[in-house]
């Protein structure tokens, strides 16, 4: 077998006496790094680190309940005859759009009934989501479930043969797409931060900055997955979703962007982070 890199032998971790799932723990590790770097450039807009954590945790808790019901509504076949296994978080299956979507809806009225700019919450999230799930992909590393075509690149991912769909039984590695998305979405994270910096942004640009990023690599990632995923007319579903959302991101940042794309002042007293126009 050519150099590659190995699963782990198992999808958790023994810490004395405790039992921890590798799935949730990368999660919470994933949440716990976004909800850091979001407090950060949020309290840079003028806001309080009180109403930050307010922030973070209706996130986190509609995110997890909107990825969980996305991904059992693509994935429902998977579930027929044993839908207890539907709650069944910590076995893995987090879908990331609707996360996002169901996290974006709670935190419009959060933001209404507080009377405080959405685009300031969503702006800020931009650069700390994509940190976040950069993180919580090691999760599926973990329980061997994110992998692409077989391949034997030096980087290639060990799949143990009960974790392989029928037609790849006799093959053992393949692209590792958990550490493709993790890349990316470091990347993402990088770009995000300096074009806050770098331009002045109409509010909420910077998040549909990040739509767009995260589902145009998504995208390229889906088409060399083989795992298991439903299909809609021979074709993965979230590859449909990212295809819709990267027009929705594009025409909304192409809408009224009179402005957008300016270069930030040198005035030192500038805003640090994602300025507003």
């Amino acid at each position: 077998m050519p150099a590659s890199i190995p699963s782990p032998g198992a999808d958790s971790l023994e810490i004395g006496s405790l039992d921890l799932r590798a799935y949730g723990l990368m999660i919470a590790l994933g949440v716990l790094a976004a909800a850091w770097l979001f407090t950060r450039l949020f309290t840079r807009r003028g806001h309080s680190p009180e109403l930050a954590s307010s922030v973070t945790v209706w996130a986190v808790v509609a995110g997890l309940i909107g990825a969980r019901i996305y991904h059992v509504i693509t994935d429902w076949k998977s579930y027929q005859g044993n839908w207890g296994d539907a709650w069944q978080i910590w076995e893995g299956g987090l879908g990331i759009p609707g996360g996002v979507i169901a996290a974006a809806i709670v935190l419009w009225v959060f933001a209404r009934q507080r009377g405080i700019p959405l685009s300031d919450i969503a702006d800020s999230m931009a650069p700390a989501l994509p940190l976040g799930q950069a993180i919580g992909r090691w999760g599926n590393w973990f329980n061997q479930e994110l992998y692409g075509r077989p391949t034997d690149l030096p980087w290639a991912l060990e799949i143990d043969p009960e974790h392989r769909r029928l037609q790849y039984l006799d093959d053992e590695i393949f692209h590792p797409a958990f550490l493709y998305e993790c890349i990316w979405n470091l990347a993402l994270v990088g770009f995000l931060l300096w074009a806050g910096k770098r331009f002045t942004l109409k509010p909420g640009r910077l998040f549909g900055l990040y739509v767009l990023g995260y589902s145009l690599g998504r995208l390229w990632i889906e088409t060399i997955r083989v795992d298991f995923a439903s299909e809609l007319a021979g074709v993965r579903v979230n590859i449909w979703v990212m295809l819709a959302l990267i027009v929705g991101s594009v025409a909304y940042l192409l809408w009224g962007r009179g402005g957008d794309g300016d270069p930030v002042s040198d005035d030192p007293d500038a805003e640090n982070i994602s300025l507003e126009s």
